[in-house]
């Protein structure tokens, strides 16, 4: 007898991916549990090698899912809690309609509560996994803390969003963490390190919420990632508040008398006010909060004291950015963004307050004598004080960045800012543009001197050359016309001319200098360079033409911001010449 035969997609592709609609009668959910429950366990569709055999013939495009990730959800507690969902809102609209109040009642406290606890920690097995992974947490929980109460938002959602990243940026001032800060038309970017772990995060403009008629955005989908990251923060800011022996939730350092009969009315919305302030000092635990100093070994990390030289200068840079505006004293005016200027100069050890009638937690007055800086936004103010400097709110941005309190002479009141540089830039791209500004920074030299200087060296090396072969060009004609006479001035027969060039042949002549082609090593870096093409395997072609189409994108990119910025500057300087010349004919007119 034969062997048994195979049915058709039975095995392969066929049998590893189900669609969408298999796997929702597999679970028996609805479709919006069945995308919840993915949310929050991280599955997703698969993109599949042979799309026809993996929809086993079946023609149009399917959402297709991995056979073993739903067999994965099957298996999972809380898909029972959501079953539960159906019944109790039918139990709930039928209570309603019978009017009665105390079964509809006791349905709202027999609600079906899921709980994510379990999924956290599997999803994240150790403490630096969750870390990792915050910066989409933030920037989506940052979003969601500036939104008004929507018919996918719940209000209390909101409220626990702002709670959350407050909370979070108190663990980045008390901690000392912030490293680099960028404004764009985006928001604020910041970057902090904990826990030897880079997180960066955005955070949106102060801008009043302006609902579009046009849905374009599924709010309901995207509060399932809010639940999600808000329970992850949870756990994230508590261990975090705890390994720097502060409380949590945060409870306030000092408190007077008074203070203490304000917080019986509302003792949430008081201490929320101020925690969101950025502005108040929170009580340790145990003693001072424990911060770790990273400090480095005196035995030897590596061969290569380069590096070593490099490990020593960034821990130190560190050490320097973390006291960057203590012993600064900040007033910052009221026109000028008041959370992302005051948590810059907090995290840094900075003394920062503004009008107490903008928002609670000020800590001085603007009358104050002892400041030493003012924060302002306008062109001119008509009160103001000798004993201060006068700075736009981007000197505390580019302070930060740079590591040290910059000059504020380009950023005085009314004063033409300078360009605000990205720390961010891909240190890689050696074919990126960098502006001038970048570069004076860094302290790099400018290359069109060094090309200058090289080409003045190549030139006079091959005059030298010149001068030599020509000297001993004109050394052998000489002795060429000399040998055509004998020692008496008589001239010389056939044999002994024969027998002079056979001599001449046999002696030793002094050698030419051969001239390097300059084309020659071009040439050949070339033909190698295109060896090494066409030695690319057949699958990573594609790979690496998208490459090279980048690395000519971004050469054409940089061309044009070159070209942009010599037109920029030849515009200012004829503007400048035409001010100049205008001033000399009003100083010749009221002379005359």
């Amino acid at each position: 007898m034969g062997g048994i035969r195979k049915k058709k997609f039975k095995a392969g592709e066929g049998a590893q991916y189900m669609s969408r609609t298999q796997a929702l009668r597999k679970l028996q959910l609805s479709l919006k549990n069945f995308r919840h429950l993915c949310i929050l366990k991280g599955i997703y569709p698969r993109e599949p090698k042979k799309r026809k055999i993996a929809q086993r013939g079946a023609t149009g495009f399917k959402t297709l899912y991995a056979v073993k990730d739903i067999q994965f959800l099957a298996a999972e507690p809380m898909i029972w809690e959501m079953r539960k969902y159906k019944p109790h809102f039918e139990k709930l609209r039928r209570a309603v309609s019978m009017r009665n109040m105390k079964e509809y009642r006791r349905q709202l406290e027999m609600r079906p509560e899921i709980k994510l606890d379990h999924i956290i920690k599997e999803r994240f097995p150790s403490f630096i996994d969750a870390i990792r992974d915050l910066d989409d947490c933030l920037t989506l929980l940052f979003l969601f803390s500036t939104f008004p109460s929507l018919n996918a938002v719940p209000r209390d959602q909101s409220a626990m969003c702002r709670r959350l990243t407050m909370e979070f940026l108190h663990i980045v001032i008390a901690s000392r963490a912030l490293r680099k800060v960028f404004v764009s038309i985006k928001g604020y970017y910041f970057q902090a390190e904990l826990k030897g772990e880079t997180v960066t995060w955005i955070v949106p403009h102060q801008f009043s919420f302006n609902p579009d008629s046009a849905v374009e955005v599924d709010f309901k989908t995207m509060s399932f990632f809010v639940e999600f990251y808000c329970v992850l923060l949870g756990f994230v800011n508590y261990r975090l508040y705890h390994q720097l022996n502060l409380y949590y939730p945060p409870k306030l350092s000092q408190l007077s008398g008074d203070e203490i009969e304000k917080t019986l009315a509302d003792e949430g919305a008081y201490y929320g006010e101020r925690i969101a302030s950025l502005n108040v000092e929170l009580t340790h635990s145990s003693g001072n909060a424990n911060e770790e100093e990273q400090e480095l070994d005196q035995f030897t990390l590596s061969e290569d004291p380069d590096k070593m030289d490099q490990i020593q200068k960034e821990i130190e840079h560190r050490k320097k950015l973390k006291t960057l505006f203590e012993g600064v004293k900040i007033f910052v005016n009221r026109e000028v963004p008041r959370e992302p200027v005051v948590f810059c100069i907090r995290a840094l050890g900075g003394t920062v307050s503004w009008d107490k009638r903008l928002f609670v937690g000020a800590t001085f007055d603007e009358d104050d004598e002892t400041i030493t800086h003012q924060i302002v936004d306008r062109p001119s103010m008509e009160k103001q004080y000798i004993s201060r400097y006068y700075v736009q709110p981007q000197w505390v941005f580019d302070s930060v960045n740079a590591g040290v309190l910059l000059p504020i002479e380009r950023y005085l009141m009314g004063a033409i800012l300078p360009p605000h540089l990205s720390p961010f830039l891909d240190g890689t791209r050696d074919n990126r543009y960098k502006p001038p500004e970048e570069l004076a920074l860094k302290g790099e030299a400018p290359v069109v001197d060094a090309d200058k200087d090289e080409e003045k060296s190549d030139e006079e090396e091959s005059e030298e050359e010149a001068e030599y072969i020509d000297s001993v060009n004109l050394d052998d004609y000489e002795e060429e016309e000399e040998e055509e006479e004998d020692e008496n001035g008589q001239p010389l027969d056939e044999k002994e001319k024969e027998r002079l060039k056979l001599k001449k042949r046999m002696a030793v002549t002094k050698g030419t200098m051969e001239k390097p082609d300059p084309l020659a090593k071009q040439r050949e870096e070339t033909a190698e360079y295109k060896m090494r093409e066409k030695m690319i395997r057949n699958k990573h072609r594609k790979l690496y033409r998208h490459m090279m189409d980048n690395r000519q994108k971004w050469g054409k990119e940089t061309a044009r911001l070159e070209q942009k910025r010599k037109r920029v500057e030849a515009e200012q300087s004829a503007s400048k010449k035409e001010t100049r010349i205008q001033k000399k004919k009003a100083a010749a007119q009221l002379q005359a």
